[in-house]
């Protein structure tokens, strides 16, 4: 009974490239074979025809990827060669138009009636029909309900050759069997279930036309990259209790637009575990990478996580920090997380060094965005056409303390302040900049591109030339937040807070914000949905209020000690 489970374990890589996950697996099986018994011969044999399954687009990557389990089989079986095995790796191809004369041949041989052959045949053609850009789609091929049973009918339809006429030969039907049956071989790996399927996915968020509108129709959740669909693609080929093994970038696990993968994973699948890594891991590229795998149950939600991103040195450093983790579960780095309470987190991140104290403050706290709403704002189609540093025009023709668009419009000034993000920089400051808002902003609303199309984008226009919190949207380390003054339009990749609340203010600078923004999105950008997701727990207000006024106070002065400041009049020293 133990041998006969051992053939059904079935591995799949269906991105498999030169087939070296599948060499790794092949020694792996051959270690399993050899613990219940097997000669390794007899082993090799057993694995080549049972065990190991791949799929591949790529016809080069394919050949190497057969070759190399054909040499993996020679290692272990000197025979292997001079059997008849017909691997279980496959190369997607598009349909090639069958004959008119193939199918009257089919329908001569059939033992079916002439209306059931009909039937028959019609359902044959719809299904082959999904092969009709197969080399590009390949392993993200949706066959919409398929079972084995219905391919199992469908081989038997045409499989009704006992042997070729000469007629048959001469039209070209023995390859044209060939090649619908190796369609049929695809479909049966695409609906089979299997106990492990490991890939290193394709990573392409710009995809052709044909591509990018397949994944968009059949993966609406998930098309963000080519690498999320196989995520789930692969979680659905599981069967029940098998494990899917990935290497993908790590930004799925935190970036809004893969909220709904994140989603999928935890309600449906169980995180058994993950290693997010350095981003210098491999030596020859500096990309964010996270290894992971996941369990077909929903009854498992504690799995084991590795933040290695504090280690560098390279993927040695990676493994020997792993196994130490292994071997000593109290290590600082290594958390056992129960991914249920990613759920309590705003956008599910896969936050997983997140403490209890937090969560908790996740779930009784008020949500930024319930009292305010940030607001991103103008886009002018061309900064250097339509913005200025503010000592690089004539004086004259700037208004600095607009109070309101009408304001704004009945000064006939140009310019007028512009808040542009900038560095790092927290309770006041970054005011450098002035936008051509001449006639509310008539000449950025009229600029076109050469087709009429309009490229400037004016956005919260009614809330330009008023106080608010301000702050980056981009950011390469800490965020920081600033008071603005009224007078100032604002630019899209600066989020104003519109609110008179220098608590919220103390709170946005404070180390508990950075460190529950990390938690959120552990990247260079800051953005409003992170902002709005903070909770908010008042205490202490009065104190923390008159410590903002002070520190905006301090702010002011320091930024108007500089001659870079519109509101500069002397140095302090002087």
């Amino acid at each position: 009974m133990i041998n006969f489970a051992l053939q059904e374990l079935k591995l799949l890589d269906n991105a498999m490239g030169s087939g070296h996950i599948l060499v790794y697996a092949f020694d792996m099986f051959i270690d399993l074979y050899r613990v219940e018994g097997y000669r390794e011969r007899e082993a090799a044999e057993l694995i080549m025809k049972h065990n190991l399954f791949g799929l591949e687009i790529d016809k080069r990557a394919y050949q190497l990827a057969y070759f190399a389990i054909m040499m993996k089989g020679r290692q272990y079986n000197r025979r292997v060669l001079y059997k008849d095995i017909k691997l279980n790796l496959h190369q997607f191809v598009g349909l090639e138009k069958v004959p008119t004369e193939y199918y009257e041949r089919l329908k001569e041989l059939s033992p079916l009636s002439s209306d059931a052959f009909i039937v028959k045949l019609n359902d044959f053609k719809s299904k082959l029909l999904y092969f009709e850009h197969a080399s590009e789609i390949g392993s993200i091929l949706n066959l919409h309900g398929l079972t084995l049973r219905d391919i199992q009918e469908f081989r038997d339809f045409i499989n009704v050759f006992d042997n070729y006429s000469n007629m048959d030969i001469l039209y070209g039907f023995p390859e044209v069997q060939k090649r619908l049956n190796e369609i049929l071989n695809i479909m049966t790996i695409l609906v089979t279930k299997y106990s492990a399927v490991v890939t290193n996915p394709p990573y392409l968020n710009k995809m052709s036309t044909m591509l990018g509108k397949y994944v968009k129709d059949n993966y609406p959740n998930v098309k963000t990259d080519l690498f999320s669909v196989f995520i789930k693609v692969n979680g659905n080929m599981l069967m029940k209790n098998g494990y899917a093994g990935f290497m993908t970038p790590f930004v799925w696990m935190f970036i809004k637009s893969y909220e709904e993968l994140r989603k999928f994973l935890i309600t449906k699948k169980s995180i058994s575990s993950l290693i997010q890594m350095e981003y210098s891991a491999f030596e020859e590229a500096t990309v964010p990478i996270c290894c992971f795998t996941i369990k077909n149950t929903k009854t498992e939600p504690v799995g084991n996580y590795f933040k290695l991103s504090d280690f560098r040195g390279g993927m040695e450093v990676q493994k020997e920090k792993v196994i130490e983790a292994i071997q000593d579960p109290n290590i600082s780095y290594f958390y056992q997380t129960n991914q249920n309470d990613f759920m309590k987190i705003p956008g599910s991140p896969i936050s997983f060094w997140v403490n209890k104290n937090l969560i908790h403050d996740f779930v009784v706290g008020t949500r930024m965005d319930e009292i305010l709403q940030p607001k991103v704002g103008l886009q002018t189609g061309s900064n250097d056409k339509f913005i200025r540093l503010w000592w690089e025009v004539d004086q004259t023709k700037v208004k600095y303390d607009a109070t309101s668009i009408s304001d704004s419009v009945q000064s006939r000034k140009k310019w007028f302040p512009y808040n542009k993000g900038g560095s790092f920089r927290r309770w006041y400051g970054n005011s450098d900049y002035i936008v051509n808002w001449e006639n509310d902003g008539y000449e950025i609303k009229s600029f076109v591109d050469k087709n009429g199309k309009q490229r400037s984008r004016p956005q919260n226009t009614v809330y330009y030339f008023r106080e608010a919190i301000t702050y980056s949207a981009i950011t390469s380390g800490k965020s920081s937040y600033r008071f603005q003054d009224s007078g100032m339009a604002f630019d899209h990749a600066a989020y104003n807070l519109y609110i008179d609340d220098y608590f919220l203010l103390g709170f946005l600078n404070s180390v508990v914000s950075e460190s529950i923004i990390k938690t959120l999105n552990p990247t260079i950008n800051a953005g409003s949905t992170y902002t709005g997701a903070l909770p908010i727990i008042r205490d202490d207000e009065s104190r923390i209020e008159e410590d903002v006024k002070k520190n905006i106070q301090s702010s002011r002065l320091d930024w108007d000690s500089f001659e870079t400041s519109w509101n500069f009049l002397k140095h302090p020293l002087l």
